[in-house]
């Protein structure tokens, strides 16, 4: 049998110790006395992702834990390429929302195949932290690589590692080595690979066996590693209004929702807005109401998954990507500067140096859009592995302020991440 959990300096909690709060039905405002975590859990195709998110949701059935919301394997998976009754392949991010006694959690399942995975970046810079998806069966794959890589350059601040499929292995050792490659590649990535709790487990046997205390203990371990490895985030209340738009729906008869993570400041009805970015002149608009998991609220802040009801604004005149502020605090800009690294061919990057005129695209928050960069400095051209001074040309407009991070994207692979130094214009 093997060992659930391994937190170095730190003993399992019992399994009895993490219980979820009481749902909130539609009609009542919930009690805002927990924190909020963003939690997005990653991994390679097959490792079993949509599992994990599906398994909290049977626990409640059987009476074990409540949550606000139980979503089904084909609710998450929604919109994914089927490939048999028992496999999707996810494409878009799903939402699902759990508390434990400690806290209010967004979990959100990513896509793990290669060809999506621009859309798990998109969402990573809005991580808290992340659960790390590994099959013990396989270990560490190509795309596991990416995602560690990735959330490492876009700040994602902690990782927690759940090693799925543990009951289809039948050698310990092999997970042993599993465990200790994984520790080894968070550390050459930037994590602390020796402390990341990690997780040993079967979301399928936990899926399957909700009310067997033996199947269930691996995810009770992992919200307890959830509670005590990833800390309370500071939150920008202070600041104005700002919320990267993640999803646009139509509700008939009402309006459009724009739905995403709350970067800073606070929201409630009646707020005057405005959408920026991707076109150079913003419509302003009014929220009329804000929801979180069908839940109505007087007011949601920072850090917080929501949807903003607007009064005026079509379906199709706003789009993901786009920011959500409070009028006049943001404006849309084409160029800046910044440092940039550029990834090693090791690491996944490019093999060979480029010059001024290259033109990725650049990932930030939950847009991605091309731009043309300019070497700043004596350097003719930069060399994979060199940290450089860019000058960058957006080719559409985006709200950007200094200190903004982002992702540098070419033909499938993530070529560099860098910080903004300067916003011109």
């Amino acid at each position: 049998m093997y060992t659930n959990v391994s937190i170095p300096g730190q003993a399992s909690a019992p399994a009895n110790e993490h219980g979820f709060c009481h749902a909130p039905t539609w009609d009542t405002l919930p009690a805002r006395n927990l924190g909020h975590v963003a939690g997005r859990v990653v991994g390679h195709v097959r490792a079993g992702g949509v599992d994990l998110g599906d398994l909290v949701g049977v626990v409640v059935r059987a009476g074990l834990r409540q949550v606000a919301t139980y979503k089904s394997y084909q609710d998450i998976a929604k919109g994914g390429i089927v490939r048999d009754k028992s496999k999707t392949v996810t494409i878009l991010a799903s939402h699902v929302k759990y508390e434990t006694d400690v806290r209010e959690y967004a979990h959100i399942d990513c896509p793990g195949h290669v060809d999506y995975i621009k859309n798990m970046i998109s969402g990573a810079a809005q991580m808290d932290g992340a659960v790390l998806l590994v099959s013990a069966a396989d270990g560490p794959m190509p795309q596991t690589r990416e995602h560690v890589l990735l959330a490492h350059q876009v700040g994602v601040p902690h990782l927690v590692v759940f090693l799925n499929k543990c009951d289809i292995v039948d050698d310990p050792e092999l997970i042993d080595l599993v465990e200790m490659e994984l520790r080894e590649l968070l550390t050459r990535y930037g994590f602390p690979g020796d402390e990341v709790p990690v997780i040993r487990g079967s979301a399928k046997l936990a899926h399957d066996s909700p009310t067997d205390p033996q199947a269930i203990e691996c995810i009770e371990q992992l919200l307890a590693a959830l509670d005590t490895s990833i800390p309370d985030p500071v939150r920008l209340t202070d600041k104005p209004y700002l919320m990267p738009i993640e999803g646009v729906f139509s509700i008939a008869g009402r309006g459009t929702v724009v739905t995403g993570k709350i970067e800073q400041g606070e929201i409630r009805a009646g707020t005057a807005v405005e959408i920026v970015g991707l076109n150079d002149v913003s419509q302003k608009d009014v929220v009329t109401q804000v929801e979180s998991f069908k839940t109505v609220l007087d007011v949601a802040r920072a850090g917080e998954n929501v949807g903003c009801l607007l009064r005026k604004t079509g379906h199709d005149d706003v789009r993901r990507g786009q920011i959500l502020a409070l009028v006049g605090s943001v404006a849309p800009r084409r160029n800046f500067d910044a440092e940039v690294y550029v990834l090693k061919k090791e690491e996944g990057g490019r093999h060979t140096p480029f010059v001024s005129g290259y033109t990725p695209q650049f990932f930030f928050r939950t847009t991605d859009v091309t731009g043309a960069i300019t070497v700043l400095g004596d350097a003719d051209m930069v060399m994979p592995g060199e940290g450089v001074k860019l000058s960058v040309q957006l080719h559409s407009p985006i709200a950007l302020t200094q200190g903004d991070r982002f992702a540098v994207r070419e033909g499938g692979k993530t070529v560099g991440s860098g910080v903004v130094t300067n916003v011109i214009g």
